[in-house]
């Protein structure tokens, strides 16, 4: 077959394409470009804030509760007529609070336990107790140092803690005995004041270590 003058003949390869040196630069730099500009815009892109962390709860405060400090008032009962031991009761002129139930209206009398300054701690003798309610009246007694009732009721003469009766003020001397009619003999003689007679007085018994509130006048 006759060859074609400007075409190649058959079977024979073509020569590769000849690729323009600026037009492959430009490519690189195109190609440069677009990388720099998805990196700005990565950059650039917005960061969502971070949710902050959930507070917790409000605590509530619960107050520790208090230890209840006060001193337990013993009963004296028929089954149970224990008031104090020999031990609290060693120092002179101490005292204790306590209730004499009324065995025949189970009613509960506010009484004190005096420790004298003479007798045996472990004798009945070395102790005055008492019914800190005047007997007629209402009226609550009161246990007093000899300052107190030099103070409060101008009895100067004391020496000792006296028992008073602040409505009539009257003064008990509870190393003092008086005789009452029937002959009886009893504690707390009136020192000064106009009260019929001392307060109720309350048998004591001791019995080992224990003081008992056996009976009430």
């Amino acid at each position: 077959m006759p060859q074609i003058p400007g075409v190649p003949a058959a079977g024979v390869p073509r020569p590769a394409a000849v690729v323009n040196p600026a037009i492959r630069r430009v490519a690189g730099l195109v190609g440069v470009l677009v990388l720099c500009l998805l990196g700005a815009l990565w950059l650039l892109r917005p960061k969502h804030a971070e949710a902050p962390a959930a507070a917790p709860p409000p605590q509530i405060e619960v107050p520790a509760p208090v230890a209840d400090t006060a001193p337990v008032v013993p009963r004296a009962t028929v089954a149970n007529p224990v008031i104090a031991t020999v031990t609290e009761m060693a120092k002179p002129w101490s005292s204790k609070e306590f209730y004499f139930v009324n065995h025949l209206s189970s009613e509960n009398i506010p009484a004190l336990l005096i420790r004298l300054s003479s007798g045996s701690a472990n004798q009945p003798e070395g102790y005055w107790a008492l019914a800190m309610r005047a007997q007629f009246g209402n009226c609550q007694l009161e246990y007093l140092d000899a300052a107190k009732i030099k103070e409060e009721y101008d009895f100067h003469a004391a020496k000792h803690p006296m028992v008073g009766n602040p409505c009539s003020r009257t003064v008990f001397d509870p190393l003092k005995m008086t005789n009452i009619p029937g002959n009886f003999w009893v504690r707390g003689g009136i020192a000064q004041g106009s009260d019929v007679r001392p307060p109720l007085g309350i048998e004591l018994k001791i019995q080992g270590k224990n003081i008992l509130a056996i009976r009430m006048e």
